[in-house]
């Protein structure tokens, strides 16, 4: 991929960045758009180019529309009659009193890949050479846009869409949690900056027939965006019963359109300076905030969260005030924000009466102290007297259904409490004791999501206490419920492997990646089982795909270049230990697999030099002890081999040392050493090639019928074994 082929167009002022911006020798336009949050909110830009390109991709790409329209329905609602949702999952179906739980913030940066592989396929589809996309007030995107963004142009190829995103001057937002692709990284990564044209063009002035009453309606019109001063003061100096009366009509005019996004952005902007900001204002917010939050667009909640407060209070409208402040609390905690969360409930507390809200601003507390807040600020304890405060308002419900729902989900708290203080069994107690509660009083289609939440959170208390059929009886039943969430199915297959079942693992990591946007764990895990299975040449494919999503995964790429050394392709090898190590120069893994290269390709010393460069690194890596150890071993260096291996048992218990240190020990006359350690290998594998060692160890202590036992063993555990049972057979008959 041609490096800097994407721009960066930054200049203060929108005339300034399209003067600069007609300065570009660009290919066709596929699409002009705007990032400005306030037109659409979340992913404003993504809507506008996927209004664009959609009925075009449904006749010439339809597989591309399917197999992405989780992202495309996420961002763009108003798609639904064009693409019908196939993966709908209790979450995204609850209604919002059975709402228990929220969507991971890394959720939009899974969407973020999805949309951006969506719009390759398009364009690839379209093959009609390469275009330009064009995104305006990129500064004034929501995250969600500026993560696609950064994602789009890191992964996307500028000889087939050159992308072109313009800002002002002003720093761009790093916006809080846990994705690590922002738009400012990106832009400086891979695109050329095109600044001012010089001398600088002036703004193009207003025709003298508009006056300032006129601007200030502009200004409206076009729904509050843009960065013209003028046009903002025009505004502000109309009227306050003029301006509130021009907002009424341009958001009457914005509902007649029907799509639903508008109500996320420029619908509620006029409505919160309409008429009745406390009101229609807070109604339309509110409509906002529960479409945000159920999508996880938590940096949107915590906007929405702010302006519905600035109209509403406690006294005014106590459901929407709570629902404003108890969504940007829950935002904060999913992005990190933890402590800005607690001072907004204690002033819940202080305001209200109300058993519902307390009970759900205590269990929120005791979730922030056992979940949230950093390590060091955690206090289980404190957490545990929060949620059983939250338990005791719950029993004060009216409603018996309601009450036993409301009690069971804090006991649900209670119960990952107890996992955190290290009592899984008390925990499984309580979950049993809740599903049971659960099943007695409601009917089985009530609380449809926090019953699979219970059997989920159970699978996993199961698994930890090394419960596996249970734990896999709960994952099935859970999945029966609710099919179409992938993680129930990722966590199953992590399940299935360490079960010894990679078959099943594999159909399971396969499920996870057909429900869900791409998320790099399930690919490499299946990558994991796929080179268990010997498929090299697809597991390797599929770290490569990892690295794709999350360039800084190094797991991913230390894994592909072992598959590539094992393989003989030493180049491509060499070329991931390169960039690892240029990431990662300490890391000890990449140094041991540069010594595996370079002791293939028979530069031992380098090799050497690459080991004992690990070991100084991480004297803890029994890898790096066991490498140095075969390499003294291969250069006739027994002691030196001996010492090395002996170092590598003491940090390690894997099996395959133990046999190398033991062969060490034989070619060294050690036999009894030999077979201690060979014991320890059969007890623990039944594996032949040990078998046959320690066969031959027992015949240098002289001992015939213990390893005649063996060979017989070996004989009957694998027939392949036969030609090197045989071969012992004359030390045999001699003893």
């Amino acid at each position: 991929m041609a490096e800097h082929r994407h721009h960066w167009v930054r200049a203060a002022g929108r005339h300034a960045r399209a003067a600069a911006r007609a300065t570009l020798d660009l290919p066709p336009v596929l699409a002009v758009v705007n990032a400005d949050r306030r037109l659409r909110g979340p992913y404003t830009a993504v809507g506008s180019i996927l209004r664009t390109t959609l009925p075009d991709a449904l006749a010439r790409c339809p597989e591309a529309v399917t197999g992405h329209d989780i992202e495309i329905l996420s961002t763009t609602p108003e798609l639904r009659d064009l693409v019908p949702a196939t993966r709908e999952t209790l979450t995204s179906l609850a209604v919002p009193k059975e709402r228990t739980r929220f969507y991971s913030a890394l959720r939009t940066l899974r969407i973020a890949h999805g949309l951006a592989e969506f719009l390759e396929a398009y364009l690839r589809a379209l093959g009609t050479g390469p275009h330009t996309l064009v995104v305006e007030d990129a500064h004034q995107a929501d995250p969600t846009d500026g993560e696609f963004l950064a994602v789009l142009l890191r992964r996307i190829d500028p000889a087939l869409l050159t992308v072109v995103v313009t800002t002002g001057t002003e720093p761009l937002e790093r916006p809080a949690g846990p994705g690590r692709e922002t738009l400012p990284d990106a832009l400086a990564a891979h695109c050329a900056v095109l600044g001012p044209a010089d001398p600088e063009p002036a703004a193009a002035p207003e025709p003298a027939e508009h006056g300032q009453a006129e601007l200030g309606r502009a200004h409206i019109a076009a729904d509050g965006i843009g960065d013209d001063a003028d046009a903002l003061a025009a505004y502000l100096a109309l009227p306050a019963d003029e301006r509130a009366r021009l907002h009424d009509l341009r958001r009457a005019e914005l509902e007649t359109a029907g799509e639903s996004s508008l109500r996320l952005g420029a619908v509620a902007w006029h409505a919160e300076h309409g008429s009745d900001p406390a009101g229609v204002g807070a109604d339309i917010l509110r409509h906002a905030l529960d479409h945000c939050m159920d999508l996880g667009y938590y940096h949107a909640v915590v906007d929405l969260g702010e302006r519905g407060r600035r109209l509403v209070t406690h006294e005014s409208n106590p459901n929407h005030w709570w629902a404003f402040t108890t969504k940007m609390t829950t935002s904060f905690a999913a992005l990190g924000l933890a402590e800005r969360a607690l001072p907004l409930y204690d002033e819940a507390r202080a305001l209200s009466a109300s058993p519902e809200v307390h009970m759900q601003a205590a269990y929120a507390t005791a979730m922030l102290h056992t979940r949230h807040f950093e390590a060091g600020r955690r206090d289980h304890q404190l957490a545990r007297a929060w949620v059983n405060q939250a338990i005791a308002f719950a029993r004060w419900h009216p409603d018996p259904k309601e009450r036993e729902a409301r009690v069971v989900f804090n006991r649900n708290g209670l119960a990952l409490i107890e996992v955190h203080q290290g009592r899984p069994a008390a925990a499984l107690e309580l979950l049993d004791a809740c599903i049971a509660r659960l099943d007695e009083t409601l009917e089985p289609d009530e609380h449809a999501l926090h019953r699979s939440v219970l059997l989920y959170n159970r699978a996993q208390v199961h698994a930890a206490l090394g419960h596996h059929t249970e734990a896999v009886a709960d994952y099935t039943a859970v999945i029966e419920c609710d099919p179409n969430y992938a993680e129930y199915h990722f966590d199953r297959g992590m399940l299935w492997r360490d079960l010894g079942e990679p078959e099943r693992a594999l159909a399971d990591y396969e499920h996870a990646i057909r429900l869900s946007p791409p998320f790099p764990e399930a690919y490499f895990n299946r990558a994991d089982v796929l080179a268990e299975l010997g498929d090299t040449e697809a597991a390797a494919a599929d770290f490569g795909y990892v690295l794709q999503l999350d360039p800084e995964f190094d797991e991913a790429r230390i894994n592909r270049a072992s598959l590539l050394l094992e393989a003989g392709s030493h180049d491509l090898a060499r070329a991931d230990i390169a960039a690892g190590l240029e990431r990662s120069p300490k890391n000890a893994r990449l140094l041991c697999l540069k010594g595996q290269l370079l002791a293939a390709e028979e530069d031992l010393a380098a090799a050497a030099g690459a080991y004992a460069e690990a070991v100084d690194v991480d004297p803890g890596s029994a890898e790096a002890w066991a490498l140095l150890g075969e390499l003294r071993y291969q250069e006739g260096d027994l002691d030196g081999a001996g010492s090395h291996l002996a170092r590598a048992v003491e940090l390690s218990a894997e099996p395959g040392i133990r046999f190398n240190l033991a062969v060490v020990h034989h070619d060294a006359g050690r036999y009894g050493e030999a077979v201690r350690l060979l014991d320890e290998v059969v007890d623990a594998t039944e594996d032949v090639d040990a078998r046959l060692q320690r066969a031959r160890c027992l015949l240098g202590l002289d001992r015939p019928e213990a390893a005649k036992a063996d060979l017989l063993a070996c004989l009957e555990a694998d027939s392949g074994a036969a030609e090197q049972v045989y071969g012992l057979m004359p030390e045999l008959a001699r003893g």
